[in-house]
Parts: structure tokens; sequence; C-alpha cells
């Protein structure tokens, strides 16, 4: 039975989308595979790694039969991807094996059946929904994604929260470190409401996105979160736990401040950075009216010092800092000037945008 004849890029789109969250090395050797559903000519691929599942959907179906199957994912992508780009691909599915063929070349691969694939149990009833352009949405997570932990015991550090208040739509990463805030205003209006996105799905997210103005719906129940944009559905598992209190993190007062190009603090940092080593980050910076100097060593004795011309005239503070965390956000940021706010020797920094309240980050400093 004939299930598909498309163009190569055409049937490769669908794949790329789904096929991000598939992963090789299994206990369910099935959830190697997609799921391809056919009927008539809508056809649908759908991925799941059992936390999170991606479904999307194509006009490339041949005939009128209701049919599905499964797959390796990897493997044919891997087939698409070398095929030659002209040329039609059809994929023909005959005795639990799917063949496909473009021209002179044929390929055989081993199916499995598609009522053993464990789809994700979509929840009865969403408690919020906001709609958003796709670029904001995508904005928002790139503006704190690089704050989100990896693998901390500490497991509701994995993700990212997003909190819907009022009319704003506020997302905050943190791994304890560091943290990161940024908030969209929208016309829509929201009760308070708090959940922790896994950290694969944010970056799934990141990677699904489009910087375009059509809407994305994110719809969130108790235990899950679906977006649906362009021909696109995500569903997620949400992060049970309490998040910490990020407003209580966030200093406020700090009278010690300065505005200094995003670009040339980037670039003074990426320099000192050269002289720290793989174990030890640490980069010390002493602020003194009118003068920023950054320094940094080595256990070979190797030195780095640079220094920069700053309009400040607050106390004189000498604190260390991670250099990684500070890389990580001028790095994402796209403003030319930065406003950096400091306690004292021993207190976080916070690093903001001038005259901007929606976005902020505070790193804790380290002894050098």
């Amino acid at each position: 039975m004939q299930l598909v004849k498309t163009t190569r890029d055409t049937l490769l789109r669908p794949l790329q989308i789904v096929s991000g969250i598939v992963e090789r090395r299994h206990t369910m050797p099935i959830l190697a595979n997609i799921l391809i559903r056919k009927d008539g000519e809508s056809v649908s691929f759908l991925s799941t790694d059992t936390e999170v599942q991606i479904t999307t959907n194509a006009e490339i179906g041949s005939g009128s039969e209701v049919t599905g199957t499964t797959v390796a994912a990897r493997k044919l992508l891997d087939i698409l991807r070398a095929l030659p780009e002209s040329g039609d691909v059809t994929m023909t599915l005959l005795n639990k094996r799917l063949t496909v063929q473009t021209g002179k070349s044929r390929f055989a691969l081993q199916t499995l059946a598609a009522e053993e694939f464990p789809t994700v149990q979509q929840a009865e009833s969403y408690t919020a929904s906001v709609t958003l352009p796709q670029k904001t949405l995508k904005h928002l997570f790139n503006m704190v994604h690089f704050s989100m932990a990896q693998q901390d015991i500490r497991y509701y550090l994995n993700g990212l929260l997003l909190v819907l208040d009022g009319n704003n739509v506020i997302a905050v990463a943190t791994d304890g470190h560091r943290l990161a805030f940024c908030q969209v205003e929208t016309e829509q209006s929201f009760e308070r409401q708090e959940v922790i996105i896994p950290r694969k799905t944010i970056i799934e997210l990141q990677r699904l996105l489009e910087e375009n103005d059509e809407t994305v719906q994110l719809d969130i129940a108790a235990n899950q979160v679906k977006l649906t944009f362009a021909d696109i559905e995500l569903i997620s598992k949400l992060v049970e736990g309490k998040f910490p209190d990020y407003t209580r993190v966030i200093p406020k007062g700090y009278k010690n401040e300065f505005t200094i190009g995003r670009d040339e603090l980037l670039r003074s940092l990426q320099r000192a950075a050269i002289m720290t080593s793989d174990k030890f980050k640490g980069v010390r910076c002493i602020i003194t009216p009118g003068s920023m100097k950054i320094s940094s060593t080595n256990a070979d004795q190797e030195e780095a010092v640079e220094e920069l011309e700053i309009d400040y005239g607050g106390d004189s503070v000498d604190i260390g800092f991670n250099v990684t965390y500070l890389l990580d956000v001028l790095n994402n940021l796209k403003c030319d000037q930065v406003n950096v706010a400091l306690g004292d020797s021993n207190s976080s920094a916070l690093i903001s945008i001038p005259d901007n309240a929606d976005f902020k980050y505070v790193v804790m400093p380290m002894r050098i």
C-alpha cells in the first residue's frame, strides 16, 4: 500500500520537526520510532519520549486508505537527507516493511505496529490559555534558558518557570548560582498561575518556534502544557515541585551602579576568560570611580588584565564571578548598553537593560 508520494523536501520537513526528541537508546525500542498515520491525503507524524510528544501533519498522502505504522526515526531521516533534492519520493507499506524509493534508489525498513506505540494522554481540561506571537514566546525563552540547571538533584530547577500574572507572561530560570527573569505584557488578563516546563521541552521549542508574528496557543493543565502553532502540536508533562521565590532573589535598592557598552564588556570578558582554567572559571572585577578592572589567573601563574573606563562614582567594590555566567547573559542580550548594579563583594550583582524593567539577571559572586 502506497502511503506517501511527494518531493524529498516536503517529506523531510515534518520528519525534522518530530525527530528532535527521539532518543536512539531507550528502554522501549519502539520509542526510537515515529508513528506515521495516513487518512487519505492527510498524513500525521508523531514522536514521543513519554514526557514530551510532538505531532505535525502534511497533505502528502497517496490513495484514500486509512492506515498507520511506526519506523525508525533516525534511519528514515538519514535516508531522506542523503537522497538527491530533485525527484519524487514514495513510501510504501507491505508485509511490515516500509519501502522508501526515489529514482533507482530503494530502501526497505522494518516497522513495528502502530497499535503498540505509547502516545501521551492529553489532559481532559485546561485551566489557563494564552496566545502570543511565536517570536514573543521565543524571545521569552531565549532570554532565560541559559540559566536553567542541568541534571540538578533539585529537579524543579531543571526547567523554566512560566508565570501568568495579571496581563504579564513571565519566564524565570535559575541553577542556584544565577537567575534570569524576563516578562512580556499582553492584552489578555490572567489569574496568577505558575508551572515549571522541563528543560528538554524548552530547548525543543526554541528549535521549533519561528521569528514571526504567527500565533502560538499555550494551554496549561494541572500536570501538562500544550502548545499549538503552525501545523505543530507539542504536549509536555510539567515538572512537579516548588520553584524558588524569584522576587526575593532579585536585589532592590543597590546604589552602586553603572552603565557600560555590552559589546565592550563582552569582548573584555572573553579575553580574560582565555587565562582561566577549565575547573576554575573565576574572574576578578575591581570597580572604582571611573574604572572597571577585570583580571584572571591560572595555575601556571599566567595572567590577563583588562581595564575599562566607566561613568561611576560609587563605592569601590572588589568582587569575583564565574566568567561563563557573565558571558552567557551578554551573548544573549541584543541591546547596546547594559546596567550593572552592585552591593558589596559578598552580594549578588544585578544586570539589566537601561530603561527596561522587563529583563533582570542576578549572578552570585565567587571567591577568587
